[in-house]
């Protein structure tokens, strides 16, 4: 079966989804420690928005398995609740492209990019961005983050593995805790709309 074109795909359970960010040692040292990601005085909101990803493949291709800079070095795998993930921000969600004809400062940005794989190579379907608004942001860091893992181990250590093994399978790596199980996550129809996921008129005939 072939993926959609456009589809939320995250590694999730009955309560929590997994979202992932990269930070520098500072921010992401002190949110590990005391499981806030605001516990640095270096994190700081300011007017840019903050973007998640529930792929684990487009997280390695953004930071460069964490190698691509300092500002990037360490990845935080971060726990929401399903209703936060939906209602909190995707419910609020706007497609990038979108102009709005009066900008909501409370509005989250939705951007599709290329899907990528763990060996960063660059797939047909696409991968869901979520910008959280700087307005938005001490609210969700303060009540919707259960828990902050960093797996910038995990991800270094694929990086050697597919080095030393090109030829290692998929499989193999899941085997090694080293490529997360990402299924689809499914968001209602309406939204499956707003989201740019499918038209109107393909739900009709779905």
């Amino acid at each position: 079966m072939n993926t959609p074109y456009r589809q939320i795909r995250a590694h999730y359970d009955d309560q929590f989804i997994t979202v992932y960010q990269a930070y520098s040692s500072t921010i992401a040292s002190a949110a590990v420690q005391q499981q806030k990601l605001n516990a640095s005085p270096d994190f700081r909101t300011g007017t840019r928005m903050t973007w998640i990803k529930p792929s684990w493949g487009w997280m390695l291709y953004r930071s460069g398995y964490s190698f691509k800079d300092a500002g990037q070095e360490r990845v935080l795998a971060l726990k929401m609740r399903h209703n936060d993930f939906v209602r909190g921000l995707l419910e609020r969600g706007v497609l990038s492209h979108k102009q709005l004809s009066q900008p909501k400062t409370d509005a989250v940005r939705i951007q599709w990019d290329p899907e990528r794989t763990v060996r960063l190579e660059k797939l047909e379907y696409r991968s869901i961005q979520i910008g959280i608004p700087s307005t938005l942001v001490t609210q969700w860091v303060e009540e919707t983050i259960v828990s902050i893992e960093d797996v910038t181990d995990t991800a270094r250590t694929l990086k050697k593995v597919l080095g030393e093994r090109p030829d290692v399978t998929d499989e193999e790596l899941r085997d090694m805790g080293l490529i997360p199980e990402e299924r689809p996550f499914e968001v209602p129809d309406e939204l499956q709309v707003a989201l740019g996921m499918v038209t109107r008129e393909e739900q009709r005939k779905g």
